[in-house]
């Protein structure tokens, strides 16, 4: 089925489009937008001199219609990088042109140029849409890891409790 969908890395002036689309995925999720101090460290940390994530945006006819941000992490085991997709969003009228596909092809060819020995991300467990997106893209959902996470208030009592 041919596509008029292409992807390309963002750049700096992308950075409005970009944060529309975040806009949009925390409607979609029902989440807060983010405020004006992390809307410019979003464009800070993917568009600055020292960028902490890279971007990949899907365009239909010059309009652009989602995102995929991806940063490095390593795997000690595998003793390769592996990439981590933090966030893949396609707008809802945009969904059935090949754009999420698309988007984790990139990602993929990017992965496999940078010598990863994997590509990993993670679902919302109400996101049935999502996850059968990614089972038809030959994805498979991990069994015996957990996620865990910290955020800032846990982390500083655990810096607290540590200097004690």
């Amino acid at each position: 089925m041919p596509t008029s969908v292409s992807v390309r890395p963002a750049i700096s002036r992308d950075g409005p489009a970009f944060l529309s689309l975040v806009d949009a995925l925390a409607d979609y999720e029902s989440l807060p937008r983010p405020a004006p101090e992390a809307r410019a460290r979003l464009l800070r940390d993917g568009f600055g001199p020292q960028p902490r994530f890279e971007l990949l945006l899907a365009e239909d006819q010059n309009r652009v219609v989602g995102y995929l941000a991806f940063f490095m992490t390593y795997s000690t085991f595998l003793a390769q990088p592996t990439l981590f997709v933090e966030d893949v969003f396609v707008l809802s009228d945009a969904r059935r042109l090949g754009a999420g596909k698309m988007l984790f092809q990139t990602a993929g060819k990017i992965a496999l140029a940078r010598d990863c020995g994997r590509m990993e991300w993670s679902v919302l467990d109400w996101n049935t849409s999502a996850q059968e997106f990614y089972n038809r893209l030959g994805a498979k959902r991990l069994q015996e890891w957990w996620p865990y996470r910290m955020v800032h208030t846990e982390l500083a009592s655990l810096v607290g409790n540590l200097e004690s």
